[in-house]
């Protein structure tokens, strides 16, 4: 999966057959500071994510890091349940959450989903509150400490009171 740092926007491949929804999720997204890349099919997903070996000499995401995948269920040729099932079964893939979307409410086909590694089985039209769900699926990226720039103070040297200690002074050297 993909890390952020703070200042980086999480970036979501849409998926989507229908152009108008499409264009609804992208304005969304983006509206709320989301970088987004939209496609058409899941075989349009898995090339641009690289997956698709006849199509290497093409410009693909996955150096771009996609964070999120966000893909309608009812599609042609490649349904939503498809896709997943493709991405989860790839190891450069697998860590990538994924999203599913439908107008249709249809429990067994949520509960397959979900049993086969989907993030969320969101209802469309997606909502504002479906955003911070989104965010929350991606990792922050964690910091990494850089190691011997600092020195550690030895407790055992330090003094438990608040009161300054009087150590003796080596003769000859004056204190100010």
């Amino acid at each position: 999966m993909a890390e952020l740092s703070p200042e980086v926007p999480v970036h979501v491949l849409v998926v989507d057959d229908c152009l108008v929804d499409r264009k609804i999720v992208d304005k969304l997204l983006k509206a709320s500071a989301f970088k987004v890349t939209t496609v058409e099919s899941g075989k349009k997903a898995l090339e641009v994510l690289g997956m698709e070996e006849e199509k290497l000499d093409k410009p693909s995401v996955k150096d771009h890091d996609v964070n999120i995948i966000l893909t309608d269920y009812c599609m042609p040729e490649m349904n939503g349940h498809d896709l997943l099932v493709a991405l989860k079964e790839d190891s450069r893939m697998k860590s990538i959450p994924v999203v599913i979307m439908s107008s249709e409410f249809n429990p067994q086909r949520i509960s397959r989903c979900l049993t086969d590694g989907a993030q969320e089985f969101l209802q469309k039209p997606l909502k504002v509150k479906d955003l911070e769900k989104l965010r929350s699926y991606v990792k922050p990226a964690v910091p990494v400490p850089k190691v011997g720039t600092k020195r550690k103070a030895l407790v055992d040297l330090m003094p438990e009171s608040n009161e300054a200690e009087r150590r003796p002074c080596p003769a000859g050297v004056a204190v100010a």
